[in-house]
């Protein structure tokens, strides 16, 4: 059966408008790149004791060849299952959706039968449409989901798209949430003049997906112009694939800019200072260096080293770190021990692993 915004329990409803903090979950796979049906309940169990509001599974983090292995709606399931058991908040359940609209919907179908709260849409395999066809497969997977639009940034497989496209998009009953990560000032400004040019400020709720400048986006209104009067517009929440590792402190960090914001206060230098710190960080888990070669591998090194995983194995053979992207990660956790979780992880890995 399709699935509603308004059919939506209202505390997750409620929570994913006011902003959360949702990791991008990655894939654990083990040495003969299966998977690892021990390690990956355990990255949920992590997340889950971390205080994140949500959990995005089948999106670019958890790779999308998932999908060619028969292992989309198994990892899906494993996830679900594992946030309704481990604990008793409500966890907003976001599934990523790719693929031509037949494949899309079908997935949709999947995750509402899991339990899934909302899709988040890759338009990847759209790269070639036109921006009606765009639109009309959102329409298409809107009717079996709440969405989540996804500006996802050309380097790792997404696609310009005009701020004529976002208010057509956010014009679509059933979108709840954008998760903006083109990377780029510009196009996230399109993301918000389309937003407020739909009147669906108050409807749909805008996400960072810019793991360069995710603490500004945080804190910073954006203001625009609707018919001559200016409009301001926040980003209330985060969907990021930095956030699948030092989970703990990225959470803290989420909670410390949106007490700032609520209080109305004058920001601090400290506070303000900690987006260059975090994009640095960023850079090295990204691996920047390198065209964002490493950018899953990156994540998984930072989890095998705290032992949430065993190894760094992605479902393609090519994929690994990048040229000098080992050193990088020791400098910016050498340069940023407030920012990391490893004590953390270590006080709690065994009892996620045995499942508890």
């Amino acid at each position: 059966m399709p699935l509603f915004v308004h059919e939506l329990d209202a505390k997750v409803l409620d929570a994913i408008r006011a902003g959360l903090a949702i990791p991008a979950h990655p894939l654990a796979l083990d040495a003969n790149r299966q998977l690892d049906v021990r390690r990956q309940p355990a990255l949920s169990r992590y997340y889950c004791d971390a205080g994140v509001g949500g959990l995005a599974v089948g999106v670019h983090t958890t790779q999308f060849a998932i999908r060619e292995v028969g292992l989309y709606e198994p990892v899906l399931q494993l996830a679900a299952e594992t946030a309704a058991v481990h604990t008793d908040r409500s966890v907003a359940m976001i599934a990523g959706l790719a693929g031509r609209t037949e494949q899309a919907v079908k997935e949709a179908d999947i995750a509402v039968g899991l339990g899934y709260h909302a899709g988040l849409l890759s338009l990847g395999a759209m790269r070639d449409a036109s921006e009606d066809e765009i639109i009309e497969h959102c329409r298409a997977v809107a009717r079996r989901i709440p969405l989540f639009g996804f500006y996802l940034q050309p380097a790792v497989g997404g696609r310009h798209l005009p701020g004529s496209f976002w208010k057509r998009f956010c014009e679509i009953d059933n979108v709840i949430a954008i998760k903006m990560a083109p990377f780029n000032r510009y196009r996230t400004i399109d993301v918000v003049q389309g937003l407020v040019d739909a009147r669906a400020e108050d409807r749909v709720t805008l996400y960072t997906g810019n793991d360069d400048h995710i603490v500004l986006d945080l804190l910073l209104p954006f203001t625009v112009k609707r018919a001559g009067e200016a409009v301001n517009v926040r980003i209330k929440g985060g969907l990021l694939g930095h956030w699948s590792v030092w989970t703990r402190a990225a959470v803290q960090l989420f909670e410390q800019c949106k007490a700032a914001v609520e209080s109305g206060g004058v920001l601090s230098p400290e506070l303000l200072a900690l987006d260059s710190r975090v994009t640095a960080m960023n850079a090295a888990v990204f691996d920047v260096e390198n065209d964002f070669h490493g950018c899953i591998a990156g994540c998984h090194e930072i989890l095998r080293r705290q032992g949430l995983l065993e190894g760094i194995w992605c479902l393609d053979p090519a994929e690994g770190l990048g040229r000098g992207q080992s050193q990088a990660l020791d400098r910016a956790i050498s340069d940023n021990p407030d920012l990391i979780d490893d004590a953390f992880v270590a006080a709690n890995l065994g009892r996620w692993l045995d499942g508890n």
